[in-house]
């Protein structure tokens, strides 16, 4: 019997375990897939909005300003790259002006701090290769880019740590109620249910009664373009919202990088294909922004899926018809930088409910990383010699050692994969795309799981890299 079982490890998922995990009760924490984080939170454009762009007085304005707030210092304590370098939302014409305006009453309204109007020429001077036909841009400093497979991935590693319950390739496929008890899978038993599931949240729901909402998945493509790039701009650069979405973006990524993206189009939830026509879409948008961008610098596209609702808002809380039954659904852009806010609240709404009330005592809230490139050469020198393993570098795109992929390795949730060790310690994120690490990471993955290389994965269960030997000899 558990207190609350948890549906879906994405960045909503993860920041509930977090959350919960500070208290006392026991939890247990289901996802279909072989690794947390391993589905929209893994492909976005990685922003903490500032909180401008939802409407006021809805569940997106609520819990954006109020993770704008607070993720920062979560990060801070978690150890995830995390930087506060703020947004443009350029404008080209007096309609964009008339928007741009909309957007700074809007942001007023609901509450984000410093936002101001800017013209010609300071505009020109906060970012220089920015075209120079923008004539105005709402700017907001509190907007922050980061990297939110770590952040999604560091606190479920904290959440496990203080005793939460993982399961991976638990896909829920039934729910039922037996009085005051909810069964899932016909195996677990638990007294509260959470709904994290993503673009699958009505589909879960409707496991155990009749949705009230549709979610839509929607697909948005991206470039990620090489760091030679990566300071050609240094804020998160907008063009003015659309009715389909916030527009095609320009921005550093926390790693160097530069992202540039996203399309938006209704599609199915398998459907994490990039395409030539979405693509010309970008780089026709794009260079609207940055006329100067190298797209051809380009080292990968890569398409993510948000889960829309028809409500047209975030659905949170206790469903109206099922008592106890929780739901944390429609979590579209600005789903990550609402996910920590979200946790809180249905923390508290349980706790309304007299569950998880005793805060543990010596719970976990921090947690450190060694990244090896980030150290001095005097602290390289030292760390080799109690540690072998860190003068061996795996990755030579982003400095990656052979230490730090062992130590991702032995954490829990467990990778299993390439791309779940490319997750956690950026080996095979850099130009060549592990072109050249990637067999190496394969072969220590293989020998810290106790696996043949045959059983690791790209990163999905199913896609497997190697399919046998070239010849029965090893010798030959």
């Amino acid at each position: 019997m558990y207190d609350c079982i948890i549906i879906g490890a994405g960045i909503s998922g993860c920041s509930l375990a977090f959350e919960l995990s500070k208290y006392s009760g026991k939890v247990l924490w289901l996802e279909k897939n072989n690794d947390v984080a391993d589905e929209t939170t893994k492909a976005n454009s990685a922003i903490i909005h500032a909180g401008y762009d939802p409407e006021p007085n809805t569940l997106m304005a609520k819990y954006n300003i109020w993770g704008n707030k607070i993720i920062p210092s979560l990060c801070k304590d978690l150890d995830v790259p995390c930087k506060n370098i703020g947004s443009l939302v350029v404008g080209f014409s007096e309609e964009d002006d008339k928007t741009i305006e909309v957007l700074y009453k809007r942001g007023i309204e609901n509450g984000v701090e410093n936002q101001r109007i800017i013209k010609q020429p300071e505009l020109s001077k906060m970012e220089p290769n920015l075209n120079p036909a923008c004539t105005s841009a709402l700017y907001a400093p509190s907007a922050c880019i980061i990297n939110p497979w770590q952040f999604a991935i560091a606190l479920s590693e904290v959440a496990i740590q203080n005793g939460v319950e993982l399961r991976l390739n638990e896909e829920v496929t039934s729910i039922k109620k037996d009085g005051d008890i909810f069964i899932v899978n016909d195996t677990y038993k638990a007294k509260l249910v959470v709904n994290c599931a993503g673009v699958m949240c009505d589909h879960v729901t409707g496991l155990i009664k009749k949705p009230n909402y549709k979610i839509t998945p929607n697909k948005g493509e991206y470039y990620l373009l090489d760091k030679s790039q990566g300071n050609l701009v240094h804020h998160v650069i907008f063009q003015c919202p659309t009715k389909i979405g916030k527009g095609v973006l320009v921005a550093p990524t926390v790693d160097g990088n530069l992202i540039v993206g996203p399309t938006s189009t209704n599609t199915n939830v398998d459907d994490y294909s990039t395409t030539s026509a979405g693509l010309k879409i970008i780089r026709e948008n794009a260079v609207k922004s940055v006329p100067n961008m190298k797209l051809q610098e380009n080292i990968r596209t890569f398409a993510g899926l948000r889960a829309r609702s028809d409500t047209k808002d975030f659905i949170v809380g206790e469903d109206k018809d099922v008592h106890n039954y929780f739901s944390i659904a429609g979590m579209a852009s600005p789903g990550l930088s609402s996910a920590s806010a979200i946790a809180l609240d249905v923390v508290r709404m349980m706790q309304e409910k007299n569950y998880f009330l005793n805060l543990k005592k010596d719970y976990v809230s921090t947690r450190k990383v060694v990244r090896f490139k980030e150290m001095s050469h005097e602290q390289r020198k030292e760390y080799i010699e109690k540690h072998p393993e860190y003068g061996r570098i795996i990755c030579r795109c982003e400095t990656i050692s052979e230490g730090e992929i062992i130590d991702a390795i032995r954490r829990s949730p467990k990778p299993v994969s390439l791309d779940g060790i490319k997750r956690r310690c950026n080996a095979g994120m850099g130009r060549c795309q592990s072109g050249f690490c990637g067999p190496r990471v394969q072969e220590i993955l293989a020998n810290e799981l106790g696996v043949s290389q045959l059983d690791i994965m790209l990163d999905k269960n199913g896609s497997y890299i190697l399919c046998g030997r070239t010849k029965e000899n090893d010798d030959e």
